[in-house]
């Protein structure tokens, strides 16, 4: 294996997450509510999107068809435990 080969996996790997994510952006957030008529309208609603949305509501594949809040309360509790 070459010196760069790892770098160069991860860096895929990298940007494959990010572009995962990009999308999901685009199909739940951009394509259906935009457009917006001022740019702290955009910035109102990408909060809306990440903070009540995406992080309290919107259940993940990876941690078990969790919310990211439900499986960090779960993992705090488990941890003290």
């Amino acid at each position: 294996m070459k010196s760069g080969e790892p770098r160069t996996h991860a860096y895929r790997s990298f940007n494959a997450l990010a572009e995962t994510v990009n999308g999901l952006y685009k199909a739940e957030l951009i394509n259906r509510q935009g457009p917006w008529r001022t740019r702290v309208e955009l910035a109102n609603a990408i909060f809306e999107y990440l903070e009540i949305f995406h992080n309290r509501q919107r259940r993940h594949s990876a941690p078990g068809m969790l919310t990211p809040i439900e499986f960090e309360t779960r993992h705090q509790t488990e941890t003290v435990a």
